[in-house]
């Protein structure tokens, strides 16, 4: 699978295939074994480099369901991932996703699903990787949300490489992705752009996808 510099690429396919799995394999979380092939970002391989290594070359994630984390206020983690960020960027970011008033709680700690995706959105934008990885951003969050965070994502992508899995497709109404891919028994299967790949998959199923050759394009 090729994701080229610029694009913003769906990741589509049933539970349990192994989408998070990618991405954490990809990001190098430990337990995640490269067994077969290498993983190449900016010209380097990066099977054997470690999270941080990754992370410092220009990678990130949001994940799907976000950790709580006792102890570091919101305020405190954005400027983790953003040194010296500024008190007037924290407060645009932070009013852009509507999460203001949670900037002296403990990360997610007692945040609803919305606002625990929102302060993960956040995150990301401030730490502004140069190719990040979204977990089902729309998951578990309710329709006004999703257009919230779908349309501060997809300003962010307008200058950045992204790779989003997502299900049920909510978001594409608001992030405009270049092609999506179907991840299905352990391999990429098939691929196109993404209302029609979503939209075969909705008629067919994904085992329809197996067969079906009709958005086949280079992955």
């Amino acid at each position: 699978m090729i994701i080229r510099e610029g694009e913003k690429v769906i990741l589509f396919g049933p539970n349990g295939v192994g989408k998070s799995s990618l991405l954490a394999a990809i990001l190098g979380f430990p337990g995640y074994i490269i067994k077969q092939g290498k993983i190449i970002f900016k010209g380097q391989e990066l099977n054997g480099l470690t999270v941080d290594q990754r992370v410092k070359l220009g990678m990130g994630i949001a994940f799907q369901l976000p950790p709580a984390i006792r102890g570091i206020k919101l305020r405190e983690m954005v400027s983790i991932c953003k040194k010296g960020i500024s008190a007037e960027e924290t407060k645009t970011l932070s009013s852009n996703l509507n999460v203001e008033r949670f900037l002296e709680r403990d990360v997610n700690l007692g945040f609803s699903g919305g606002e625990a995706k929102r302060a993960e959105i956040m995150q990301i934008l401030a730490q502004s990787p140069d190719f990040v990885m979204f977990d089902e951003p729309d998951s578990g969050v309710d329709l006004e949300n999703i257009e919230l965070i779908g349309k501060q994502i997809d300003t962010f992508l307008q200058s950045h490489t992204g790779l989003m899995i997502t299900h049920q497709g909510y978001i594409l109404r608001y992030v405009k992705a270049t092609r999506a891919c179907v991840l299905y028994g352990g391999q990429i299967i098939c691929g196109g752009q993404p209302e029609n790949v979503l939209r075969d998959i909705k008629e067919k199923g994904y085992a329809g996808c197996v067969s079906c050759q009709s958005h086949m394009a280079e992955q």
